[in-house]
């Protein structure tokens, strides 16, 4: 006869607890930091975005004298290919088109878009708002 009765073999509670401890704040670690590199992607991506636009802008002054009054024309006269998407705001529609100043010498003359910025009014990792950044 055995002084002691058989155990059986697994896991005790507290183990689980700790293990199932570990894992959690080791997803949370790994979530914090893709949220990071996705933001930090999306910031790129509005940085290229914002570039292509605007060198394109300036792209047709050049070419026509004047800027569009539109986005339209910069992809009908090939531009661009396509407006890109807003990826702040995941849109093509929400882009903030600014119009150039009046020509005092011509007051009469329509006003084209000069430049473009996001349509979003969060801030960015640098601390500035992304509808201010050019």
């Amino acid at each position: 006869m055995r002084l002691f009765p058989s155990r059986q073999r697994g896991f005790t509670l507290i183990e689980l607890v700790v293990v199932m401890t570990l894992l959690a704040l080791l997803a949370t670690v790994g979530l914090a930091g893709y949220r990071q590199k996705v933001r930090t992607a999306k910031e790129a991506v509005l940085k290229e975005n914002l570039f292509q636009i605007n060198h394109a802008l300036e792209q047709h002054r050049a070419d026509r004298g004047k800027y569009p009054s539109s986005l339209g024309p910069l992809r009908e006269l090939g531009y661009l290919r396509d407006i890109p998407y807003d990826p702040m705001t995941q849109s093509k529609e929400t882009w903030q088109t600014e119009l150039e100043p009046p020509d005092p010498d011509n007051p009469e003359a329509e006003l084209g878009v000069f430049r473009v910025r996001s349509g979003s009014t969060e801030k960015g990792s640098n601390g500035i708002s992304y509808n201010e950044w050019l």
